[in-house]
């Protein structure tokens, strides 16, 4: 692999936990709260792949009410008007897995180009980061909404490339999301796969260049790397 020249990041599930609202879930449907969101963050992804399979793109806010309120009427826990607009406000400020704000601070200690790559909407991806106090570690924001389709199409993953300058293979590409790790392998992007619970990467023609189990391991290795 190459010196690494700038890191760029996905948001959802790799530096932000999507379950963290879980918790809300819980107060509308008591002891349903992690199943909610569980089935709300699959089919969430699925709608992103099929509205993109389909060429009709949506937002990923859009897709993420969509997702709810398939929820709602799959599991059979009603939820009103009210209540889907706090669960997808809500989203907008889930928080950062435990590890991740120090690691950023170590990772931009060195002097790396520090971008996130999502496909969630620009608005989306700003709420995110600036809730949780860590706008300030990242050069770029870039939303799959300039390419008005979802990852892992390669359309998405060039957006970084061109956003940041620098040809694709001195770009590490950091997920937790097997299948996003995959398209951006294939894109060309030396991938690091965060596997925080001990699972099986996808079986798609690629493999991820580095694994670790959280974003301090990371760091721990791009510091070795630079030593």
């Amino acid at each position: 692999m190459k010196k690494i020249h700038a890191i760029v990041f996905d948001l959802y599930g790799t530096l932000y936990d999507v379950h963290s609202v879980a918790g809300l879930c819980n107060t509308y449907h008591p002891g349903r709260g992690l199943e909610i969101s569980t089935v709300w963050r699959q089919k969430q992804l699925e709608y992103t792949w099929l509205r993109s399979l389909m060429g009709q793109y949506v937002d990923f806010e859009q897709a993420t009410r969509d997702a709810l309120v398939f929820t709602s009427a799959h599991l059979k826990l009603p939820l009103d008007d009210a209540a889907r607009t706090a669960l997808c406000d809500a989203y907008l400020e889930i928080k950062p897995y435990p590890e991740v704000p120090d690691a950023l601070g170590r990772l931009q200690a060195l002097q790396l180009p520090l971008a996130i790559l999502s496909n969630g909407s620009a608005n989306s991806i700003r709420r995110v980061v600036t809730a949780s106090g860590l706008e300030h570690r990242f050069q770029h924001l870039i939303s799959a909404d300039s390419a008005q389709i979802f990852k892992p199409h390669h359309s998405v993953y060039k957006l970084a490339e061109d956003q940041l300058q620098l040809e694709r293979s001195v770009i590490l590409f950091v997920s937790s999301n097997a299948w996003d790790a995959s398209g951006a392998r294939h894109f060309g992007y030396p991938v690091c796969w965060i596997n925080r619970a001990g699972n099986t990467f996808d079986e798609l023609g690629q493999s991820p260049d580095h694994v670790v189990a959280g974003l301090d391991q990371l760091a721990d290795w791009l510091a070795g790397q630079s030593d």
